[in-house]
This record gives C-alpha cells, structure tokens and sequence, in this order.
C-alpha cells in the first residue's frame, strides 16, 4: 500500500514540476531575442540598431530595445550585424557517391549543412546538377534530409551535370519542354535553369535554356564555357533581363571565354554595365578556377559591381581561394564595395532574382533564417583563383545562424545564458 501511495505521490510531483514549466514557458512572448544588434534588412530598408523577436519559427517584431523578460532565451549581438540568412545562388550540393557523375550524384559536390550555416547562409541553389532525369534522386537524397533550404537550377541536360563529356556536350538530352514540365511540376523546390560546360560554337543549349524559362516563366543562369561565344551577343541577341550570367570576373589562361575586361587593354567593356542596365543579373560564381582580380578590379573601379555574390561552391572551390561566402563578402570589401551593399547581394537581391521574395529578409511573419557576423578589423590576404593577392582591412566572420527559427550554428556561445567557471 505505502509503495502504492509512493507512486501517486511521485507522479503528482512530476506532473506538478511540468504544469510550472508550461507555465513559465507560456509567460514569455517570444521564444528568442537576438539583443543590440546592428540589423541590415534591405527590403525594409533598415540599417541601424534593432532587436528582432523570433517566435514559432517566424519573425515576430523588429523594434529598438524589445524587453529581454519576455523571451524564453536571448542571443546577445551587441557590436555584431544582424542580417536575414544568407542566400548562395551558386552551389553544387548534389552529393553522392557514383564513380564518374561529377556534379550530380558524385563527390565532387559538397553536402550542404557541412558549408552552409557555420558562414550565415540558410539557403542554396544547386546550379544545374541535377537535370529533369535526375531531380527525382537529388530531392530524395538532398533536398529532403537537409537543414539547409535547398533549391534547384534545372539543367537543360536531362543527365544533369554527369560530367563535360560527352553528357554535357549532347544536344540529343537537351529538351526545353520536358526540363520545363519538370520545374512546373517541382516549383516547390525549382527556381529557374542552368546551361554550362558546353564548348561547341553552338547556340542551341543557350536557345533551349531560355526556350525552358520562358514555358516556365522562370530565369535561366547561364556558364559560358567557349571561346566560340560572344558576350555582347548574348546579352543583345540570347539573354532577358532576370537571367543570370555567372562567372562574370572569370579569366582564363587558355582563353576560352570572352572576358568582361579585355586582355589587351585592360579597359572595362561598357557594352557589359549596359547590360545589367538592361536587367542581366551578373553573378560572381568565385569556383576554383572563376574569379580573377584582374577582372574585378578594373571593373569595380568603373563602377561595375554584380548583382549577386555567390560560392560556385563544391570540392575543388572550399579548400581553394574562395573558402566560403563570407570570404567572397569579403573579398568585394576590399574591393570598395559597401557593407550593406555586399548583404543586399547575398540576400534580397538573390531571393528577387529567383522570385523567392519570402526568402532574404526580416519582414515580420517571414521565417526566422537569420545570420549575425562579427567584422573583424585588420590587414587580411584575399586570394584570387589566378594566384593575385589583394589585401584588405575587415574580415566577416560568422557568429551564429538560425534556421527557421532554430539556432544551427553558434561560434562563440552568444545564444547561451549560462556562464560557468572552473
């Protein structure tokens, strides 16, 4: 009988115990404040000091001096920015394991939680991995069991990014209306097209990607890989304003394709700046082998800076010049361009460009991917994929990131309200 009433007793205990913390939990307004940071939101125009509450996932309040009491758990940003998450247009995370897939399904791509959250991005595109034939594999495999926000460029080859030859050189696979059908079917997780790595003098995988978008009515992002292809046609004669050029501050030492700055005189060719006026985006796209200073400095001095910064992200790009987004952020600091203007690149400038306006900023009721960096001030070594070395003053470096309202990387434990001592 005693051993009876034990029992009873022992539940009303831990029934009592769980009632106090649903009810101390119930009296917090918010589930996390990030405190005293200084918050860059482009679409909404902010760049000052703010607090932003985050509450089932979503942003419930940006204000100044939100009262820390009515959070569950604070996040202490002071002397950090605090930005919507990041957004790498450019990336290859079709990971797997077959021997000679390249890009898709093979292990030259990079899994996405191990390089996204730990350099503030929350979402990447896959830029053309995965064609209509393989997408139903990269959603199983990719999309589905990451953290990270993953999206897709279609490739116009059906085989996806199986590798340059002959998969990417067969005009047989590169069918407008079924990658088309399949970015309709999947517009979930599709945001547009890619065309890359072909190096005939022909036109028709260009013709087919935009052929795609418009039945789609979604951009195309276009690597131009031939020495056979002109700029200043594509852009007059191929191109609509939304579609991307990527790789734009590429030069290569083999010459096979036709440079924004020319080789000759180093002068910046104004045709490209009147494009982008026209509505071309301008991608970085930095790679392992696609970003040259003496591309980018020429044409940052003119007045040319690209629409959005992105990794070009995959085995051969991580260990290399271009590391990770906030190194690329970086690298266009020192090349003159402005804080607010670099986050804007990475944010709200790549959720327009893919027509994911929901995504790239901290309008209240928007999901709560949000990143918080520190800068750190110094004389840094940026270098470029030809070996140039630039040096610059200020570092971004990521401090913590969140998800969906859930806190997936934390640097130096701003998010923890418990200090202990040894």
């Amino acid at each position: 009988m005693n051993g009876h009433l034990h029992k009873i007793s022992l539940f009303l205990v831990l029934v009592s115990l769980s009632l106090a913390a649903a009810a101390q939990q119930g009296a917090h307004a918010y589930r996390i404040v990030i405190k005293g940071g200084h918050v860059v939101d482009a679409k909404n125009n902010i760049n000052e000091l703010m607090d932003i509450a985050i509450q089932d996932g979503k942003i419930a309040r940006v204000a100044k001096n939100i009262d820390t009491a009515l959070a569950a758990q604070t996040v202490n940003a002071r002397g950090m920015f605090v930005t919507p998450g990041l957004i790498d247009i450019h990336a290859h995370v079709f990971y797997g394991f077959e021997p000679d897939h390249y890009l898709s399904n093979g292990t030259v791509a990079v899994l996405p939680d191990q390089s996204t959250f730990k350099s503030g991005v929350t979402t990447v595109v896959d830029a053309g991995g995965a064609g209509w034939k393989s997408f139903p594999l990269f959603k199983k495999n990719i999309i589905d069991n990451s953290q990270t926000r993953v999206l897709s460029l279609l490739n116009i080859v059906g085989e996806g990014m199986r590798g340059i030859d002959p998969y990417e050189q067969n005009l047989n696979d590169m069918d407008a209306k079924l990658t088309a059908e399949a970015a309709v079917a999947n517009k979930e997780h599709v945001v547009g097209f890619k065309v890359a790595h072909f190096t005939g003098s022909d036109w028709t995988p260009i013709q087919r990607g935009v052929e795609a978008g418009k039945m789609a009515n979604m951009p195309v992002m276009i690597d131009l890989n031939s020495i056979y292809f002109s700029l200043e046609e594509l852009f007059t004669k191929y191109l609509r304003p939304g579609d991307i050029y990527t790789h734009t501050f590429i030069e290569s030492t083999r010459g096979v394709v036709d440079p924004i700055v020319d080789l000759k005189t180093r002068q910046f060719k104004p045709f490209v700046l009147q494009a982008q006026k026209k509505g071309i985006i301008f991608d970085v796209g930095f790679g392992g082998g696609s970003f040259n200073f003496r591309q980018a400095l020429p044409a940052t001095k003119a007045g040319f800076y690209p629409n959005t910064i992105s990794t070009d992200l995959h085995k051969g790009s991580v260990n290399g010049a271009m590391k990770d987004q906030l190194n690329v952020l970086s690298v266009f600091l020192a090349m003159g361009m402005k804080l607010p203007d670099a986050i804007k690149a990475s944010t709200w400038t790549p959720a327009q460009v893919i027509k994911r306006e929901e995504l790239g900023n901290l309008s209240v009721g928007s999901e709560a991917d949000i990143a918080v960096l520190s800068v750190r001030k110094g004389v840094f070594g940026f270098r470029d994929v030809g070996g140039n070395k630039l040096t610059g003053t200020q570092k971004l470096e990521c401090e913590l990131t969140m998800r969906a309202g859930k806190i997936v990387y934390d640097l130096n434990a701003i998010s923890s309200n418990i200090n202990v001592t040894r």
